[in-house]
């Protein structure tokens, strides 16, 4: 199915209004990550933003 025009211009904008911060962690460490999101049943974007932000608030000076 082909993607109309609408849908790609909205694509585009949607994705202009966000960062890409790209994470490599070791096979172990991937792993462990996924399975603490999936036992909070979450996906792993909101496991590691939510960790990010509670570090975040919580390191303030």
């Amino acid at each position: 199915m082909a993607v109309s025009e609408a849908h790609k211009k909205a694509s585009r904008k949607w994705d202009s209004s966000r960062d890409n911060i790209m994470i490599r962690p070791d096979k172990e460490t991937g792993a462990a990550i996924r399975a603490a999101a999936a036992a909070a049943g979450v996906s792993v974007q909101k496991f590691i933003l939510t960790a990010v932000e509670h570090f975040m608030n919580t390191n303030k000076k």
